[in-house]
């Protein structure tokens, strides 16, 4: 069951964005400041709780995500439905209906996606076009 601290998180969310990538790369596009002892403390942490996989090539050491992004936000949603919502999922809609001041089209397109089936797992957020 994926469980990420949040520095943990920034690492996997830059790796699941970008894909393979050396230590310097995810340095770079981490979105605050860090220290490089840190930054390679939770990719060990990450490798040992077996959500990274890492490869050499020549000296350097390129990392990727082996946990996948819908996999963790499945298990993320679950474990916010259970705490804050008393394992209702209804609870969780009408709270995030009611919060994110849906417009009428929203909702039409919530219809229409419960009628069609299960919606995607891994929606972008709000301003966001990426997967």
């Amino acid at each position: 069951m994926p469980r990420f601290t949040k520095g943990e998180l920034e690492i996997m969310r830059i790796l699941w964005k970008h894909g393979e990538l050396k230590p310097a790369e995810i340095h770079e596009r981490f979105p605050r400041k860090i220290k490089n002892s840190s930054l390679r403390s939770y990719l060990t942490i990450l490798l040992e709780k077996g959500h990274l996989l890492r490869r050499r090539v020549g000296k350097a050491f390129l990392y990727r995500a082996k946990t996948r992004r819908d996999s963790t936000f499945r298990t993320m949603l679950r474990d916010l439905t259970r705490v804050c919502c008393d394992g209702s999922v209804e609870t969780l809609l009408c709270q995030l209906i009611q919060i994110e001041n849906l417009s009428e089209e929203d909702l039409l397109e919530l219809k229409r996606l419960s009628q069609q089936g299960a919606p995607p797992t891994d929606p972008p957020k709000k301003g966001e076009n990426e997967p």
